[in-house]
């Protein structure tokens, strides 16, 4: 026989109290109660429960005493936090000091199921699987320290703002969050803000009744509505406009959205990740972004280290990189052989992991299919160019000078890139990462060039 559910509700409000006690009771949880902090912690001692759902406000102790104690007594036991009407402050409070989740007055089923659902689904998920991190590549402490906050953010349902540089995987931290949290099973929908024209923001987002605007022939739900009891992650989220920020905010703070051209709210049940490249704190200070949905997403944060921060997993990163792209095309991979590893590991990598990415696939279009080495990767306009003298391995061209050599390695690169494409020079260009005049003009300095009508069609085409 499976073992009932357990709650422990503590309310000094004997209607409230009572009320929650039932509702629970209804669906299958057995329920405990307290009228104060102090029998609370009695009740703690005498049993084990899955989820703990207190009042913020009592007379001798506050939910937040409550919560810190549970958290130093009683770990992993999920807390929600029952807060006043509109009392978006210490919603947030609570969810900063460890709170699973949060619940305003008047309480209503709609918005108490889903977070008891929730609560002890994580339970169960605790007692019997480990966190699933190993997505995040690499060894270094940087990442470990990541790792180990995707574990814990996935226990809460707080907002998390990710910040980092473009290309440092924040999406990849979001998704993990979401995976290892009791929502996994429900959907993750990822939107890009800025790539939203700012006319049809709003319908997007939370969708549009039949008959709302011309060609709104049917209703449409919106990307809260297709995230409900899952994750909605907001990439690039500095590029939203001011009057859908403050919309924004409305529908995180009273979790209902109301669709375009409905005159009532529905309540949704969605975890806000957010995330950009851009200071939002900066923003803020220039009234470019609101204080109050600031403080609302950046409840939790978690920054994405830059791939030059972590120098030691670049090895790792690019032999999983050089994997996928080898498993996509469908063909033998090569190895990167020992000096191109150290090469890469010293680049600065603006673009980090994405361009990391960018970077191996140019050089598996160009290397003999067997080893990628040190010429493959040096391909002009790309960052990779940006090296010292010690990192070009020039004791094995002693007589070369530094432009002699550079010469030579740019020159097999092109002719490399020609024999690839059957001399098709468009193409050639294409693979190498320039434009077709760019190529024209370096095999003219570099000595390679054999000018044709085809190479002038090519040109004008």
């Amino acid at each position: 026989m499976t073992k009932k559910p357990t709650c422990l509700v503590v309310d000094d409000e004997t209607d409230i109290r009572e009320l929650l006690v039932m509702t629970l009771e209804r669906m299958g949880i057995e329920t405990f109660s307290a009228c104060c902090v102090d029998e609370a912690k009695s009740l703690l001692t005498e049993r084990a429960y899955g989820l703990c759902i207190t009042d913020m406000q009592m007379p001798n102790g506050s939910g937040l005493d409550l919560l810190h104690h549970i958290n130093e007594f009683h770990t992993g036991l999920p807390v929600a936090v029952i807060t006043a009407h509109g009392s978006a402050e210490n919603a947030v409070r609570a969810l900063k000091a460890g709170a699973f989740d949060y619940l305003s007055k008047p309480i209503s089923l709609k918005e108490l199921r889903p977070v008891v659902e929730s609560a002890l689904k994580l339970t169960t998920r605790t007692n019997t699987s480990q966190p699933d991190t190993l997505d995040m590549i690499g060894g270094s402490e940087q990442i470990r320290y990541v790792r180990t906050m995707i574990a814990k953010l996935a226990r809460s349902q707080a907002p998390v703002y990710i910040s980092g540089e473009s290309g440092s995987g924040k999406e990849l931290a979001a998704k993990l969050i979401h995976k290892n949290s009791p929502r996994a099973d429900a959907p993750f929908i990822a939107v890009n803000c800025g790539a939203i024209p700012e006319n049809l923001m709003e319908s997007e987002f939370f969708g549009y009744k039949k008959g709302a605007f011309t060609g709104a022939n049917q209703d449409k739900e919106g990307m809260f509505q297709a995230a409900n009891g899952g994750t909605l992650f907001l990439d690039e989220v500095a590029d939203l406009p001011l009057l859908m920020q403050v919309k924004l905010l409305r529908a995180i703070q009273e979790k209902k959205v109301r669709m375009v051209g409905s005159t009532s709210e529905e309540a949704v049940d969605v975890r806000i990740i957010s995330a950009t490249h851009k200071n939002l704190a900066e923003m803020m200070d220039n009234s470019q972004f609101r204080k109050d949905l600031y403080y609302r997403l950046n409840v939790i944060q978690l920054k994405m280290p830059a791939l030059r921060d972590r120098p030691a997993d670049i090895p790792l990163i690019a032999e999983v990189l050089l994997n996928k792209l080898c498993a996509n095309q469908h063909i033998p991979v090569p190895k990167i052989d020992s000096d191109a590893l150290t090469y890469i590991s010293t680049l600065p990598f603006p673009g980090n992991v994405r361009e990391l990415e960018n970077m191996l696939e140019r050089a598996l279009a160009l290397c003999d299919g067997e080893s990628i080495t040190i010429e493959d990767l040096l391909v002009e306009d790309n960052t990779a160019a940006r090296l010292t003298t010690d990192e070009f391995n020039l004791d094995q061209a002693e007589e070369l000078t530094l432009p002699d050599y550079l010469e030579n390695v740019e020159k097999k690169a092109i002719i490399q890139a020609l024999n690839k494409t059957n001399q098709n020079k468009t193409a050639a260009a294409k693979l190498l990462g320039v434009t077709f005049r760019t190529l024209r003009y370096r095999l003219t300095k570099l000595g390679l060039s054999k000018e044709t009508d085809a190479d002038q069609q090519s040109e004008n085409e």
